[in-house]
């Protein structure tokens, strides 16, 4: 099992914005993780209103990150990468914030190698669904400076 710790050696999401607190397991094919940072008063992406049910898709892109990282090479560094889109996206609260217990963020991967992949993913909460989707991820497009 992967601490918090490991898991920012792996993504490029740091200090509070790495999101994601333990993995619970993971394979080829997708990878399971835990959070609390949800509760968190002082997380990154609350707003006046809390901490709003979108959000969790950059849990699920975290985990997404997390996933390519894990069957890369060892030797491999991190990807930069985007989500070019979400699809299907279906949110069963309005707040994340107000789940007492911890979030559960499962992704797969269903197509995809190289530069393209197409993941996904269902976040949960004490077992009852959360949101849940699919996203397309693009990889090693460097973005245009600002």
């Amino acid at each position: 099992m992967l601490q918090r710790a490991d898991i920012a050696a792996r993504i490029p999401h740091q200090g509070r914005m790495c999101l994601l607190d333990r993995v619970r397991a993971w394979d080829a094919e997708a990878v399971t993780c835990t959070t609390g940072s949800h509760r968190d008063t002082d997380n990154p992406l609350r707003s006046a209103g809390g901490l709003l049910s979108p959000c969790a898709i950059e849990y699920a892109a975290q985990a997404m990150a997390l996933h390519g990282a894990l069957v890369a090479p060892p030797e491999a560094g991190p990807r930069p990468g985007f989500l070019a889109s979400v699809r299907d996206v279906r949110f069963h609260t309005s707040r994340l914030d107000l789940l007492p217990g911890d979030l559960e963020i499962q992704v797969r991967r269903l197509a995809g190698a190289g530069s393209q992949v197409l993941y996904q993913f269902r976040v949960s909460s004490d077992g009852a669904l959360v949101a849940e989707g699919r996203a397309a991820v693009v990889l090693d497009t460097p973005l245009p400076p600002s």
